[in-house]
């Protein structure tokens, strides 16, 4: 079975050879003055004492000079020994730091992993799932970004993020070349109305219900939208639109009486108790969440797609906060 990997060309396997032989040849020489000799040292590494003889002389040629004076029991550091040893030390702890750090990321068990997800991921979703990996891999440094589905795919596909969760509203989910999706749920949108609203009782809410009322939109743009075209359906065009750029701000005018206002499932967590959520006839006010992640993805990013996986099955629908 072939291993996957790259064939290596002549002149650089030469170059691989010589960079082993630098690793080699530093950690026979910090092996030496460790044992202040060549016998001691050659058993500890498993060579001949004329192997590590030979080596070390190889290294003197490359240093311009001895680096160990011969003594008759032994041998110890020239000051250009020393000055090598302390290098060597260096090189090989930085060596082993980035060994132990490359296996913990292979293994997923620590290092960095950058994260993203769209604003209404971002109440409780992703943070549930981050709470998770957390717990399981606190070794792993999660750095989280909010940003719109669009910009998400751009920076998973130029290396930036590592995992996104994305959705598929509001025209569909964009392609990036080497990015991979799986999908994580369905989102459906809700109607958010004030407690003392005639309908917030009702078990579910015909949008044709609401055609006289005022509805709180996004500020952004005057793109078409899902309310929009479910309106459409339900044979009338919204009376009045009221556009409000963040969460906090719809909702402040929803419980203010203001208007009514299409909330995702997945923002329920933060809905004031002043707000009732209701769900609507029209099957098709809904979206489609997804997990985004490189064709080749980080072992921690896998673990955490388990743990969104796993906090979308313990999500408990809220439509009546409170």
């Amino acid at each position: 079975m072939r291993s996957g990997r790259m064939p290596v060309s002549g002149r650089q396997a030469r170059r691989q050879g010589e960079d082993m032989w630098e690793n080699a040849s530093l950690r026979l020489l910090v092996t030496v003055a460790e044992t202040g000799s060549f016998t001691r040292a050659a058993a500890r590494l498993d060579y001949t004492q004329s192997a590590v003889s030979r080596r070390i002389a190889a290294l003197e040629k490359r240093a311009g000079g001895p680096l160990f004076v011969r003594l008759p029991r032994g041998v110890r550091l020239t000051p250009a020994g020393r000055v090598l040893h302390r290098h060597a030390v260096d090189v090989l702890d930085r060596l082993a730091r980035a060994e132990r750090d490359l296996t913990v990321l292979h293994t997923g068990d620590g290092g960095p992993l950058h994260t993203g997800a769209f604003a209404t991921a971002s109440i409780a979703l992703l943070p549930a799932a981050l709470r998770a990996l957390k717990d399981a891999r606190p070794e792993i440094e999660v750095v989280a970004a909010e940003s719109p589905t669009g910009t998400l795919m751009r920076q998973l596909a130029d290396g930036t993020l590592d995992l996104a969760v994305v959705s598929d509203y509001p025209y569909g989910l964009p392609s990036a070349e080497g990015i991979t999706t799986t999908v994580l749920c369905e989102d459906e949108l809700l109607v958010a109305l004030p407690r003392r609203h005639p309908l917030a009782g009702a078990e579910a809410v015909d949008l044709y219900e609401l055609r006289d009322e005022t509805w709180i939109q996004s500020a952004y743009g005057d793109r078409p939208t899902m309310l929009a075209d479910a309106c459409a359906r339900a044979g009338f065009t919204p009376r009045s639109v009221m556009r409000i750029g963040g969460w906090a701000g719809k909702f402040g005018y929803a419980v203010a009486g203001l208007g009514v206002a299409l909330v995702p499932s997945l923002a329920a967590p933060a809905v004031p108790g002043e707000l009732v959520l209701r769900p609507l006839t029209d099957p098709a006010l809904r979206r489609t969440v997804h997990v985004a992640m490189p064709d080749t993805p980080l072992a921690a990013a896998l673990v955490l797609r388990e743990f969104l996986h796993t906090a979308v099955a313990e999500r408990e629908p809220s439509r009546s906060p409170g």
